[in-house]
């Protein structure tokens, strides 16, 4: 019974297992249990009384005039997501760039396409007029 159940753990640990990858299970484990160990923190020290001056919103030392819903231009959104869109985008050409002596020619022509559509969303947001502040 002994090696039946030796053979099964082998078994297991040669199918579900990354051999090289302990350094990063211990850093996934370790980063997932920081923010938990954080709210359980401070559900256990935080004063729990909410009365008088604890529920008095604090905005600069001074008291709030005013509702605080206040209508913002659509075009800032657009403006930001744009930027967002762009910016990821960055991101994703950057390995490709590290990487280029190695990858060959389909990965050059795939970062073309990509480029291209990059340009063509561009070129689109432009039309629109997403990227006039005014």
């Amino acid at each position: 019974m002994a090696v039946n159940a030796r053979l099964i753990s082998k078994w297991y640990l040669s199918m579900f297992a990354l051999p090289g990858y302990d350094a990063f299970l211990g850093f996934l484990l370790i980063s997932a249990a920081v923010p938990v160990l954080a709210l359980v923190t401070n559900k256990l020290l935080a004063p729990r009384s909410r009365t008088g001056e604890r529920e008095l919103t604090y905005e600069s030392g001074m008291e709030p005039i005013g509702g605080a819903w206040i209508q913002f231009n659509i075009r800032y959104y657009m403006f930001a997501l744009v930027f967002v869109i762009f910016d990821v985008e960055t991101v994703f050409l950057y390995p490709w760039a590290v990487a280029f002596h190695r990858l060959g020619l389909l990965a050059f022509i795939e970062a073309l396409i990509f480029i291209a559509i990059l340009l063509v969303a561009l070129a689109y947001a432009w039309r629109k007029g997403a990227l006039e502040w005014s």
